[in-house]
């Protein structure tokens, strides 16, 4: 006779009250029994045309509520494992449910601490309570019951169930409903009860905020050929597009594709989907990343495995979800780890397999993601720190890039320019290899009149770490007589580095100039939502950086559009009378040229007090994008000081610079302090108001002190090189956290600017590249 099969003991990871890992891991029977804080998970199956939820009975074995009606779905995470794949797995086991990951929505995060069984059980518990959307009630017949732990499953209207555990009904295990896991409900009557008018409303004056703008550029400097390669490139750029939306997060590519279909269905549907198009994520760039949108309006996707099949029931139709709170990884990490979690892993790597970790080209995942799918007796039980992975990204988007590559290549072969047929092979190669080294000193390299910029860059959409690089395009007509009068400033880059307000040891002697191109937006994509930039600054890669500087990218039809359009209305509310006729555009495309070459100057690789060397990126961590963004502003107005005191900038730009940077203040800080640029342009406003560089009148207007701004501007500009220059991360969170607010002076011109409606931005629409794309299709 066999010998009974034991119960495998489940250990649990011990935390602290605050819900930090404290590295203890205890039997679940210990914890319990001495109150340890532990974490669980909580699945919420939720019908959306019945208004039903689903609860399951605890077995009668149970050693807590036996025989109760509970949660859906529940279980604790065991020692080393991870809250979304806990929640997948307690689903298929105890209801035999298997759903992907975009099925489950992280509500909130409840804090149980209850004591049951004569106190003999002591929960203490951090729960990830998640729901799951299904358009209709799952037929009850179709679930497979764990018998150890379920006894039978029902649904029941959702505001039945809160007004019975209102009621301590003694069925149900018990909830302070009016407490914290009231948010379920609360979340609930919200998604459902909205007002649709009210709606429109609220996303039409989001919209609005936006000035749409076509831009244009004139393609008589191309060849035939050219213009046949040009169509192909914007081929590429759609694709890029594609990528950038997977790279936010699992649901979005589902969510967009859903819209667009349904976008002509109704007024608020179309409204939906033009302010997604903006944001091309549910969050509004504008609302420091506020979703506009929720799962109940999100993808249907049908799941006919879910469950054991049903006669006439074609199976398990659900919402794609997304959380409410953007996550701050995107869809470079999994969507449940935090940065101990990561760093713990990252620690144990060998020092190549760690630069990797930390690398622009990869993504992270989960083996035991991965194998969830799997029978039981074959997936991976050692839950452990080592879970975690790299997959490059031309193994993650392969066939988005393999697509794009044979269009580069197909260009690249078309185009008269030398240059550009190397970049675009370039380029078209490293997407399949995933070494940019090459295809970025060619962009650095490119001297055509088709300016073609493609590939991962910027990594702002990565909040935890600022290490994923996300992909974007812009494609452009060269200006060839703007690009010849902005030589100057990369002529100067080294005379710059040499001169910066900061200690001389932390110096370059190495500064290459960087080359500026001027150019006529012809069509971008990619990671260009929100806001829209005027001007970049690449590569980001350090290794670059080192050897060979960096180059620039103005877009000057774009900065003529934000003049014009916002922040000549912005001087006109908010800038005192007299200093108003200040405010040119002169000024303001220098500084911005001026900014991004100040990219490429200060620290970038540094050495640490211990010796070690590091980049700023790497200290300064999810803290680098805005300080650096900071840091070019500042310094770039530094810079025009010293160029007009070398006689190498007209002196008329000696006051219009700084009062068109004011007037600049309230035009970025409106992106939001969640955005790199406005949470930088809120440090600088903060900074020179204090300093009394920047003045606030009694009629609510503002001006610049000529014999302040000058210091003010200096002393700054030596803060953050400094920060930058020793890695100091705590000193970087302290002046970000005292400046980077909305103070009183800043919300008044704010409220202004929202009163008179002035455009918060524009978003542009692409005549010429729509006209190539359209007469080709």
């Amino acid at each position: 006779m066999a010998a009974p099969v034991q119960a495998e003991e489940e250990y649990l990871d011990v935390l602290t009250k605050t819900g930090q890992k404290t590295g203890l891991r205890k039997l679940r029977e210990h914890v319990h029994r001495d109150g340890d804080y532990h974490r669980a998970v909580h699945v919420w199956i939720y019908s959306e045309s019945t208004h039903e939820l689903l609860l399951q009975k605890r077995a009668d074995c149970k050693d807590s509520w036996p025989g109760q009606w509970d949660i859906s779905s529940a279980g604790h995470i065991s020692a080393g494992d991870s809250s979304l794949i806990t929640a997948r797995r307690e689903l298929q086991e105890e209801l035999g449910v298997n759903l992907p990951e975009d099925a489950f929505e992280l509500l909130f995060v409840f804090l149980q601490e209850c004591v049951i069984n004569d106190g003999k059980y002591i929960n203490n518990e951090f729960n990830d309570v998640y729901v799951v959307t299904t358009l209709a009630p799952i037929p009850l017949e179709a679930f497979s019951l764990q018998e150890s732990e379920v006894s039978a499953v029902k649904y029941i209207p959702f505001e039945e169930y809160k007004s019975l555990l209102g009621n301590d009904d003694p069925d149900y295990v018990p909830c302070d409903v009016n407490g914290q896991y009231g948010q379920l409900f609360n979340l609930i009557d919200e998604r459902y009860k909205v007002n649709m008018e009210e709606r429109s409303l609220a996303l039409q004056r989001q919209l609005n905020r936006y000035a749409s703008i076509p831009l244009s550029a004139e393609l008589g400097g191309l060849s035939a050929a050219d213009k046949e390669a040009l169509e192909l490139v914007l081929k590429a750029a759609m694709i890029i597009d594609d990528i950038f939306h997977q790279q936010v997060c699992v649901s979005n590519p589902a969510l967009r594709d859903w819209l667009k279909e349904h976008a002509v269905t109704s007024p608020l549907n179309k409204l939906k989907w033009k302010y997604f198009s903006i944001n091309k994520s549910p969050w509004s760039s504008l609302d420091e990343n506020r979703p506009f949108l929720t799962t109940a309006d999100s993808a249907v996707k049908l799941h006919p495995h879910a469950t054991k099949p049903v006669p006439d029931w074609k199976g398990l139709e659900y919402k794609s979800a997304f959380s409410l709170v953007k996550p701050p990884g995107a869809n470079f990490y999994p969507s449940d780890m935090d940065k101990l979690e990561f760093e713990l892993w990252n620690n144990n790597l060998s020092e190549d397999k760690r630069q990797e970790a930390m690398g622009f080209f990869n993504v992270i995942k989960r083996r035991n993601g991965v194998n969830l799918d799997a029978p039981t007796d074959v997936r991976d039980t050692d839950h452990s720190v080592h879970d975690l992975y790299c997959v490059p990204f031309c193994q993650e988007y392969m066939s988005y890039l393999m697509e794009a590559s044979e269009l580069l290549h197909k260009a690249g072969e078309l185009t008269s320019f030398p240059s550009l047929k190397k970049l675009l092979h370039s380029k078209a190669d490293a997407f399949l290899s995933n070494d940019y080294y090459d295809s970025d000193i060619a962009w650095m390299e490119l001297d055509s009149k088709l300016d073609v910029t493609i590939g991962p860059y910027e990594t702002y959409e990565d909040m935890l770490f600022g290490y994923k690089a996300t992909f974007e395009a812009f494609i452009g007509i060269r200006d060839d007589d703007a690009t010849a009068k902005v030589k100057l400033f990369g002529d100067h880059l080294l005379v710059l580095e040499q001169n910066l307000p900061m200690n001389d040891a932390f110096k370059s002697k190495d500064v290459t100039a960087a080359p500026i191109r001027v150019t006529q937006l012809l069509y971008n994509a990619g990671d260009v939502k929100g806001p829209q930039t005027v001007a970049f600054n690449l590569p980001n890669d350090e290794r670059i950086v080192r050897d060979r500087g960096t180059s620039m990218v103005m877009l000057k039809n774009v900065s003529e559009a934000k003049f014009k359009h916002i922040l000549l209305p912005i001087s006109e509310a908010c800038i005192s009378k007299e200093q108003q006729e200040l405010v040119d555009f002169e000024s303001f495309f220098t500084h911005t040229i001026c900014h991004e070459c100040c990219h490429g100057i200060g620290p970038h690789s540094i050495v640490l007090s211990d010796g070690r060397k590091s980049t700023v990126r790497l200290e300064l961590q999810e803290l680098h994008s805005a300080l650096e963004e900071a840091k070019a502003d500042i310094v770039g107005l530094w810079a025009l000081n010293f160029f007009i005191n070398q006689d190498l900038l007209p002196p008329s730009l000696a006051k219009s610079m700084y009062v068109s940077f004011l007037a600049g203040c309230f035009r970025s800080v409106r992106f939001g302090l969640d955005e790199a640029h406005g949470k930088g342009q809120a440090l600088q406003f903060n900074w020179l108001f204090e300093k009394q560089a920047f003045i606030m009148h009694p009629d609510g207007r503002f001006s610049v002190d000529f014999d302040k701004v000058r210091d003010a501007v200096e002393s700054l500009s030596t803060q953050i090189l400094t920060i930058q220059a020793t890695g100091d991360k705590n000193a970087a969170n302290l002046l970000l956290q005292k400046y980077c607010i909305i103070t009183n002076p800043l919300q008044l011109a704010l409220d202004k600017l929202e009163s008179i409606e002035v455009p918060v931005d524009i978003t542009p629409t692409f005549t010429v590249a729509e006209e190539i794309l359209h007469v080709k299709r």
